[in-house]
């Protein structure tokens, strides 16, 4: 019997870029595998199957000056890349191994061919029902099956790990290889950096020697059981259950404290070890994953950023033009005078303006104008504002400060203790509790959101302006959020009330970097006795996407229809939920709208509708962020998909286990639980 081995391997792997060809004792590990794998005596070649990229190159070349063959093939489709690998010398039986198990052995590998020869099947293999741990995986299979399943496979699981339509189709005759006893908890495979010092440890031990056993090694665990702990809490083939995204944020999560750059878009806030956690595009309200599944977004559209959707055509072709032009230069951009005209005029109040990038920055800016112009250091504050030291260093004197403003539970560490007493919280719609720090303390800026919940009371707005003129205080609207949602400009406008500076972000360049300090001239000037500068608040794009955004905002007055949308939702929740008979508090401004279930399973409820929704198509949980391409259709169907998971948390809520329908770890609600 001609049999013919291909190992597949890549240097791009999702969770451990280029470990194949990382070093133990000198020598890389897929020379290793190959060096085991060769003393097998029953393998007439070995083949090397790699994905025809560059980024294998170096793979590639040392490999062939083993003196083994290489084959380059489809990335994706692996199952036609050992086809091709082996089509021209027509061999009677294929062994599949990986590249991620660098102690393949081979007296096991010969046993378990024997076992595929005396059986006469069409495949056999020891991980479909596993009892040896994981890194000795080893599959044979016939010729003819590999040639049949190349032509007819058609789902990319079948497609890209090879063996799945063999053994899942039903037109083949498969058999499992077992082992007296069960091992399959013990993973010695190379998936991550914790396998990879694990391996590393174990040719230690046994260095020179190379062909020891897959018996040595269990001996070593069970003698030296610390060895192996690194890696224990894996799950055993937890790559063929991830997609690319889930397998790229385990990697981040090595090399970017906290995976990401902002808190809102960690998986764990969503779904986690389930969360598709990055795009490759993005249109309308669509969002594409890594591995291409489109999803509807009917979630928080950029954190708020996309009123006119994603890639909307006017401002990416604006953007487009100032790039071909060039974003950066010594001089100054003309769009930045013409966004700040822009801005003064949509707000008479207000005479000047300083432009920045991201909200947080913007925020600090106009602190530090607020402080230069009024002479004083203390902050009464509403809402929330950013993660700069100025406004965290309000949890400095008890962490709860921030609890009704931010996600509760954060500690400030690396902020200057002595910034304490110098910043404090009021509640909104409590005018009682503003007046009291004013009156206690020196204040000498107001900082809040005009809107995030609740709408103002018993002219809430007007009677915090009243205070602030009263007592020459610099009141700061913080609009980076409710700005550009319910009217054209400032949300302040809708309650005729005008403050001293206000700050605007998230939606003024549809998705591009920009946002915007406005305020009164006196005011204002006071920028220039501090020292307030940036090298990247000069570039072009972000102001050339902003005036393109206000233009085409203008022309649709997307204002008016996300407004209309998000109270026809809000109400269509209310209705669905009288419906399936359960209860629940609506929250927010119509675009930016939310809801939550009134229940002490709320958590569990929220993570759940996440994991149904994300099944039929939709990235959502209990908030949504409106935009222009959210349209009646998408919205119907979305309501369609939403019915039955209400159903479903109405049995919950009527006895049955929450728990049982969760697929992965509940979804987090504060900055403790992302420790």
């Amino acid at each position: 019997m001609k049999i013919i081995a291909v190992v597949q391997a890549r240097m791009g792997s999702k969770r451990l870029p280029n470990k194949v060809m990382q070093t133990i004792n000198g020598v890389p590990m897929i020379e290793l595998l190959l060096n085991r794998l060769s003393m097998v005596s029953c393998i007439d070649q070995i083949i090397l199957a790699t994905p025809s990229s560059a980024s294998n190159s170096i793979l590639n070349a040392h490999v062939r000056n083993l003196g083994y063959e290489v084959y380059n093939g489809s990335e994706n489709d692996v199952l036609d890349r050992y086809y091709q690998a082996v089509k021209d010398k027509r061999p009677d039986a294929v062994i599949r191994i990986t590249g991620d198990c660098p102690l393949i052995d081979p007296s096991l590998v010969n046993d378990i061919v024997k076992a595929f020869i005396e059986q006469n099947v069409d495949y056999l293999s020891n991980t479909l029902d596993p009892t040896y741990p994981d890194g000795l995986d080893t599959e044979i299979f016939t010729y003819k099956s590999l040639e049949k399943a190349a032509d007819l496979a058609k789902l990319p699981k079948e497609r890209e790990h090879v063996t799945p339509y063999i053994y899942e189709s039903g037109l083949f005759k498969t058999a499992s290889y077992k082992h007296a006893q069960d091992h399959s908890d013990k993973r010695w495979t190379v998936d991550e950096a914790s396998d990879f010092q694990v391996i590393s440890s174990i040719y230690n031990y046994f260095s020179p020697c190379i062909d020891f056993s897959w018996q040595d090694v269990l001996a070593l665990q069970e003698k030296e059981p610390e060895l192996f702990m690194l890696n224990q809490h894996l799950m055993r083939n937890e790559g063929t259950h991830m997609g690319a995204g889930q397998k790229l944020w385990k990697r981040a999560k090595q090399v970017i404290p906290g995976g990401n750059m902002l808190l809102s878009k960690r998986p764990e806030m969503f779904l986690p070890e389930q969360w598709p956690s990055y795009f490759s595009r993005a249109k309308g309200c669509k969002v594409w994953d890594l591995d291409d599944k489109e999803y509807i977004d009917m979630c928080f559209m950029g954190i708020g950023t996309n009123i006119l959707g994603y890639g909307n055509r006017e401002v990416n072709d604006a953007v487009h033009r100032t790039v071909d032009a060039g974003n950066m230069s010594t001089l100054n951009c003309p769009e930045e005078v013409y966004l700040a005209e822009k801005l003064i005029e949509l707000h008479p109040w207000a005479d000047m303006v300083r432009l920045a990038r991201t909200g947080g920055e913007a925020n600090a800016i106009a602190i530090r104008i607020a402080r230069a112009a009024s002479g004083k250091d203390k902050i009464a504050f509403c809402g929330y504002h950013g993660w700069h030291d100025w406004y965290l260093a309000a949890n400095l004197k008890d962490e709860k400060n921030l609890a009704g403003h931010l996600l509760p539970g954060l500690e400030p560490r690396g902020v200057p203790q002595n910034l304490q007493n110098s910043i404090y919280p009021f509640t909104y719609n409590n005018i009682g509790e503003l007046k009291a720090l004013i009156q206690n303390h020196e204040i000498g800026v107001i900082k809040m959101e005009v809107f995030r919940n609740h709408q103002p009371e018993d002219d809430f707005l007007k009677k915090v302006r009243k205070l602030a003129t009263e007592n020459n205080i610099v009141l700061i609207f913080d609009e980076c959020t409710s700005g550009f949602r319910q009217n054209f400009g400032g949300l302040h406008k809708i309650y005729d009330v005008e403050p001293d500076i206000a700050v605007f972000g998230k939606a003024l360049g549809n998705g591009y970097a920009i946002t915007a300090i406005i305020g009164r001239r006196e005011i204002m000037e006071s920028a220039q006795s501090s020292f307030i500068s940036s090298t990247f608040w000069t570039e072009r794009i972000g102001p050339t996407a902003a005036l393109k955004t206000l233009e085409v905002m203008e022309e649709l007055k997307s204002w008016e229809l996300i407004t209309e949308s998000g109270e026809k939702i809000t109400q269509r929740w209310k209705d669905l939920a009288e419906s399936s008979g359960l209860h629940i508090t609506t929250s927010g401004m119509p675009a930016l709208t939310s809801f939550s279930i009134n229940s002490p399973n709320k958590l569990l409820y929220k993570t759940l509708i996440t994991q149904e929704m994300m099944k039929r198509g939709y990235i959502a949980g209990t908030s949504i962020y409106i935009c222009v391409e959210h349209t009646q259709d998408i919205i119907d169907k979305y309501f369609i998909n939403l019915e039955p998971v209400f159903d479903l948390i109405k049995e919950c809520e009527d006895g049955r286990d929450v728990n049982s329908f969760l697929k992965g770890p509940v979804c987090h609600d504060s900055f403790k639980r992302l420790n």
